[in-house]
């Protein structure tokens, strides 16, 4: 995952060695070095090529079958609507994954320059666009929970639709700075995508914080405080019996966390890379950039899997178990909306 591994190797090397000069300078003329691939011979390399294409298999197939099911097979509602979207989002990253995999082997950019633009910020797109997602999800189940009657009256699929245009809207205006800062440039006698933050004093660090806190910190204290409420609301609840609307939706947000912290935590100590070890850095990222692509795979994972007791319906279909996975979560909401509705009808009346 070269697109999303940080701008260490790309940035602080030459900064440091060519005085802030563009990379691209090294073009003019002839490539004092001969670029070979080593990443055949490397065993962290070769594993994460491994781990890369069973994530684009495993995401391409599995986020197109959620996009076949919720988009076709089932009934339009407010939950199909947030979960076709975060599949439409998986799909495009591993559908464009395979950039990054060819990168990895030649360890150089052979897409050109636009390409170079655009494939990043389609991964960073699906970073913001998920975890948006994901905090429009919970704040969906906060609202049901404790403002059941609007919900009631109010939670429409226009309604969801048109919140799910603007979390896009929003994920594309903070994917933006990828297209902006990324050029095409030689050096070591190959071909490389790279961030050029040096034509503008801090951007490096603007842009490392405001991803960290846009799409990592702000959401998951969303996520946590809405879910701490809905706990508290609902624990002497019956429903709370029946975890079933919520078992989803903590599998998602758990892979979440677990898959981009790494990440994001080598991203932060990237900003002072002269204190760290070089070889920790570049492989910290590398990982860490494996781990956030296994994320747009797990859901569709989980999707099936989460849904009703796996071992009891062992037997029937993988359709029918991603289909119940989704649909579980919209009955129960329903029937809790029903009767928090017509408890507060019967409290209006002996008012």
């Amino acid at each position: 995952m070269e697109f999303l591994d940080g701008d260490y190797e790309y940035d602080y090397d030459y900064d440091k060695h060519n005085n802030g000069t563009n990379v691209s300078s090294e073009i003019i003329g002839q490539p004092v070095f001969t670029h070979k691939t080593t990443c055949l011979k490397d065993r962290l390399c070769v594993s994460l090529i491994v781990v890369n294409v069973l994530i684009f298999l495993l995401g391409f197939f599995g986020n197109a079958l959620v996009i076949w099911i919720s988009g076709f097979k089932m009934k339009k509602t407010v939950n199909t609507t947030w979960y076709l979207s975060l599949a439409v989002s998986d799909f495009v990253f591993c559908a464009f994954l395979p950039f990054s995999i060819v990168q990895m082997v030649m360890e150089e950019w052979i897409f050109g320059r636009f390409m170079c633009k655009f494939v990043p910020s389609l991964l960073f797109l699906n970073m913001f666009s998920s975890i948006f997602l994901l905090v429009i999800i919970s704040v969906d189940r906060f609202v049901s929970v404790m403002f059941p009657v609007w919900a009631q009256n109010n939670r429409t699929i226009k309604m969801a639709s048109f919140i799910v245009l603007l979390a896009w809207l929003l994920a594309i205006a903070m994917s933006v700075p990828s297209a902006i800062f990324r050029e095409v440039g030689s050096h070591m006698g190959s071909t490389i995508c790279y961030n050029n933050y040096t034509l503008h004093m801090n951007s490096h660090k603007i842009v490392a914080v405001s991803r960290f806190l846009v799409g990592f910190i702000v959401p998951f204290l969303i996520i946590i405080i809405c879910y701490s409420i809905i706990i508290l609301k609902l624990r002497n609840n019956r429903m709370t019996k029946n975890t079933k609307p919520f078992k989803v939706m903590t599998a998602l947000v758990a892979a979440f966390f677990i898959c981009w912290l790494p990440y994001h935590v080598f991203i932060v100590l990237e900003l002072n890379n002269e204190v760290h070890d070089h070889n920790l850095l570049q492989s910290g990222l590398k990982i860490g950039a494996s781990m956030a692509a296994a994320n747009s795979f797990l859901n569709p994972v989980l999707y099936v899997f989460m849904g009703n007791d796996f071992k009891r319906k062992f037997k029937s279909s993988v359709l029918s178990k991603m289909e119940n996975a989704m649909a579980d979560e919209g009955r129960t909401i329903s029937r809790y909306l029903s009767r928090s509705s017509s408890m507060d009808g019967r409290a209006s009346t002996h008012i």
